[in-house]
């Protein structure tokens, strides 16, 4: 599929099964976005993919910055062939396992077997035979290096385990008075930027700053109620460099002022 230099936004639709998009010519830079959330920024460049399966629907749009055309092959395996490949390579685990979301990683080896499908699916009289035995052959590929065991696996919109949710959350708190970074963010869960602010909503209701910004508030209620430190100690403290950006924050999230709420504690 050849694509323009620059796209309109559009959604991508909610999918089952695995899906995943092959840059196979061209550099670009994607944004996506879930809703009405933020735009998040990748690169896309030759032979980088994108995996993705479940969750809702997103917006996409993208603008290329080379010359050479930017084509892009879109690979829908049926829940049938990847199902039975994780039944060969999980046995009686296979309903616990999920696929990971991944955005602009490369893989050589997967990279020739889309070629092969590529390649066939061209032809004036593809074999289906042959289509169907690379689509085995990418989906055990998938179930063997993308695939995790999941008690979340079983539902239908999957977001971030427990335990890593809370490891997620341990290390905000311990870092709230720095700059939020959803970078570091999603390094820490081993996720690209947007998989990670999908997941991490679905499993809290709202998106990481908004989450950092609960985190800085319930420790600046707490320190209010039980220190004699300054309303300045504690804005530096909670992460905010001036005591006015604290107070606007903290008086949006409370209803009162910090000397307010710490004369009525």
């Amino acid at each position: 599929m050849s694509l323009p230099p620059v796209s309109d936004i559009f959604t991508m639709p909610a999918v089952t099964e695995p899906f995943i998009a092959w840059i196979s010519s061209g550099d670009a830079e994607a944004q996506e976005r879930e809703g009405d959330g933020p735009w998040v920024t990748s690169r896309l460049q030759r032979d980088s993919m994108f995996l993705t399966t479940g969750g809702a629907p997103y917006d996409f749009r993208f603008k290329t910055l080379t010359p050479e055309p930017f084509e892009v092959v879109l690979v829908i395996l049926s829940l049938g062939i990847f199902n039975e490949a994780l039944e060969e390579v999980y046995g009686k685990e296979a309903s616990r396992v999920r696929l990971r979301d991944l955005s602009g990683f490369r893989d050589p080896a997967l990279t020739v077997l889309l070629q092969k499908l590529r390649d066939e699916a061209m032809l004036r009289a593809p074999s289906r035979l042959f289509v169907r035995g690379i689509a085995q052959a990418v989906a055990v590929y998938l179930a063997r290096n993308y695939a995790v065991v999941d008690d979340n696996a079983i539902t239908s919109t999957p977001s971030l385990p427990g335990f890593k949710l809370r490891r997620i959350i341990e290390w905000m708190t311990e870092n709230m008075a720095d700059d939020f970074s959803l970078a570091k963010l999603a390094k820490q869960a081993g996720l690209s930027e947007f998989h990670f602010t999908r997941l991490f909503k679905r499993a809290t209701g709202v998106p990481p700053l908004q989450y950092q910004i609960k985190i800085r508030m319930d420790a600046a209620r707490r320190l209010l109620r039980e220190s004699e430190l300054s309303v300045i100690t504690i804005a530096n403290q909670v992460g905010y460099s001036t005591p006015s950006h604290f107070a606007q924050v903290f008086r949006k999230e409370t209803g009162l002022t910090p000397r307010d709420y710490r004369r009525e504690r």
